[in-house]
């Protein structure tokens, strides 16, 4: 454990001892690409969940990037808990998969659609700092690994618009809770972490003003050992 260092060349050096080299250079991010995941008193982060307290809806990461610059690896090294909350829930996004073909094959071919979901432009006092981001939700890579891009949130999203979408969307949301048996939730401590295939996930809410400091990395790599 490290404890309560802030020093983020902790999460650049475990990345790359897993293969996660290639940053995102997110809009929020820091200048080294790593973001401090706290909550922000400024623009533009307080326009954004993630440096709020609030609750974060299911997600994997950069589901509104372009197709080519998806988020395959996810690092998130914690320096300061909150007091309470702040609690990762998490669903391996091949075991979504797996039921949701066991429930209804033809929702996985609903979901492998290009125009699947569709997030709208972010557009920030009249700027448009990003396009329309449309795409499927599952995609197969060319090194055979499953990758998705999907939120659980309800404005600002268009799903495509037919009775097979809606119900693979309804019943991917029913499968999303802690009855399912590969479910799994954490609060991550000083020193904790945690590093992934950008699996499904989310993030319970916590106190206000709150001195919660979380690094994240996010890499267009997936792990590698």
């Amino acid at each position: 454990s490290t404890g309560e260092d802030p020093d983020k060349e902790i999460v650049r050096r475990l990345g790359l001892q897993f293969g996660l080299e290639r940053l995102d250079h997110n809009m929020c991010a820091d200048g080294d690409a790593i973001s401090s995941l706290e909550q922000a008193n400024e623009e533009p982060r307080t326009g954004y969940i993630p440096y709020t307290n609030r609750p974060i809806a299911w997600h994997t990461d950069g589901y509104y990037n372009d197709l080519d610059k998806q988020i395959h690896g996810l690092l998130l090294h914690c320096v300061r808990p909150a007091s309470e909350g702040g609690m990762n829930q998490l669903l391996d996004h091949e075991i979504a998969y797996i039921m949701l073909r066991d429930e209804n094959p033809d929702f996985i071919r609903a979901f492998e659609h290009p125009q699947a979901m569709s997030i709208p432009p972010n557009v920030v006092n009249g700027e448009e700092l990003r396009g329309w981001a449309r795409g499927s939700v599952f995609m197969l890579q060319d090194n055979g690994s499953l990758h998705m891009r999907y939120t659980h949130r309800k404005r600002n999203i268009e799903w495509r618009d037919d009775e097979l979408t809606r119900q693979a969307v309804a019943f991917l949301g029913s499968i999303m809770n802690p009855d399912n048996p590969y479910y799994i939730e954490g609060t991550l401590g000083a020193g904790q972490g945690l590093i992934c295939n950008n699996v499904l996930h989310t993030r319970t809410g916590f106190e206000k003003n709150s001195q919660r400091l979380l690094y994240r990395g996010r890499y267009f790599d997936r792990i590698s050992l």
